[in-house]
């Protein structure tokens, strides 16, 4: 009876699973459920650190009473880095798959251009076709320097570089330079940096600015939060609270190491004496 109530529980919950997969596509996916939850964690971790300054930290709200700015500076701070954030994590990190496919379509506008660039010119003679190079007309197409991907990446690289060491087993592109297969995106990074499992996607070339205006934004803010917290805790306990805390990691330390010395000491005499091991008994 019991397995067959799991069993119930369990098709129920699949159905309800099944709905909301449904309503919102996005979690139908692990990694995106993943992802989203450790940004839900994250937005959740700010909110909270904050909100506690002002619900219980007195001397912060009268002072925003008398200096509204500097609550509001704070605050300012708070909404940049969370929309940094999420800009941040929405951006591109510029995928080689990308970059080759611009590369392509620009080459085959310029050789459909070039194709097209015979224009038949008048003459007392009759009439005569005049073909326009490439080289000639590049002054006037911006996309006319434009090369195939493969030869692209090959100048890159010194000469003699062989394509086989360039591409990628998983993805069978070249890659540039820099350039790194990402196991968790499961696509080739330009100027691949490392995957933020808190952004939930890679840094690279393309938001590798954005993500360093984020973090400074991010060290600024917990440092101001920290400076809140201390001063809040300073105020509000009679004894300091480090003094407490070195207190007892000393107290700590002094009972370990001497905990180590009897113990070293008493193996050390008890081999030489063969002295038999302490017992301890408890009632």
């Amino acid at each position: 009876m019991l397995s067959a109530l799991c069993h119930t529980l369990r098709d129920s919950g699949g159905g309800v699973l099944d709905r909301c997969y449904r309503v919102f596509p996005c979690l139908a996916d692990p990694a995106r459920r993943s992802s989203l939850g450790l940004k839900a964690a994250l937005v959740m971790l700010h909110l909270v650190f904050v909100g506690v300054l002002f619900l219980f930290d007195t001397d912060l709200i009268e002072k925003t009473k008398h200096q509204p700015w500097y609550t509001g500076l704070y605050l300012v701070l708070f909404v940049i880095t969370l929309v940094q954030y999420f800009v941040t994590s929405g951006s591109s990190p510029g995928y080689v798959l990308d970059a080759m496919r611009e590369v392509n379509e620009t080459n085959a506008l310029f050789r459909k251009i070039s194709t097209s660039s015979k224009q038949p010119a008048s003459s007392k003679n009759g009439n005569m076709v005049i073909t326009v190079e490439g080289s000639q007309s590049g002054r006037y197409f911006p996309g006319s320097n434009a090369t195939s991907w493969t030869k692209l990446v090959l100048e890159m690289y010194p000469p003699g570089t062989s394509i086989r060491t360039l591409t990628c087993p998983y993805c069978n592109v070249e890659q540039p330079p820099r350039a790194k297969h990402c196991h968790d995106c499961d696509k080739c990074v330009l100027q691949f940096d490392h995957h933020c499992v808190w952004l939930g996607t890679c840094v690279g070339q393309g938001n590798h600015c954005r993500f360093w205006w984020y973090l400074c934004e991010e060290t600024v803010l917990c440092l101001w939060t920290g400076v809140l917290y201390i001063t809040y805790l300073k105020t509000n306990i009679s004894r300091a609270w480090y003094d407490v805390f070195i207190e007892i990691f000393f107290l700590w330390s002094y009972d370990e190491v001497e905990g180590c010395n009897h113990d070293s000491a008493t193996g050390y005499f008890g081999n030489i004496f063969d002295f038999p091991a302490p017992t301890t008994t408890f009632s």
